[in-house]
């Protein structure tokens, strides 16, 4: 069976546009209703580092098995996770699809966001680190100049606002 199939398999049957979203037209709202509490990240996370049973989120989050179910059956519903039950195997398994995959730089932004402002000067954290086991470089956005985009330099454009394009682009 494919990803997709996967995915497809461990959604619900409710149509998105049906779900009730905080901002339904906001791409970051819509983001933050389906994996911006608390549990749903730490997840991730623990899935991206190789976390794949109840047990290992459980034992690594020290969550309430009420809060991890819950949580591990939402990711799963919006694709994010993917579950299978290995042969000869009682319990399933959960692992990241493509969408859950996804969320890497988030997870990079957020933890290097935290790197810089949720600690102390010199108090001790965790690092991510490449395959070399040389620390990440700081994660940019930048246009398709090269150059940095921020805050300052971009904005949204509206659901329903036509499209305006520049010279040249």
């Amino acid at each position: 069976m494919t990803d997709v199939e996967r995915t497809e398999e461990n959604r619900t049957e409710q149509d998105p546009a049906e779900l009730d979203w905080t901002d339904p037209a906001c791409p970051v709202a819509r983001t933050v209703d389906l994996v911006g509490d608390r549990w749903s990240l730490l997840i991730v996370r623990d899935a991206m580092a190789g976390a794949a049973s109840f047990t290992d989120f459980r034992n690594r989050l020290g969550v309430a098995r009420n809060i991890l179910s819950d949580r591990l059956r939402k990711l799963t519903a919006h694709g994010i996770l993917a579950t299978s039950t290995p042969p000869g195997a009682k319990r399933h398994t959960y692992r990241l699809t493509e969408s859950g995959q996804e969320l890497f730089t988030v997870v990079v932004a957020l933890r290097q966001w935290g790197e810089r402002h949720a600690f102390a000067p010199g108090e001790e954290h965790s690092v991510l680190v490449d395959d070399s086991g040389r620390d990440v470089p700081r994660f940019r956005v930048l246009d398709r100049s090269g150059r940095p985009v921020t805050a300052a330099t971009s904005h949204v454009r509206k659901a329903g606002t036509p499209q305006v394009r520049k010279g040249g682009e």
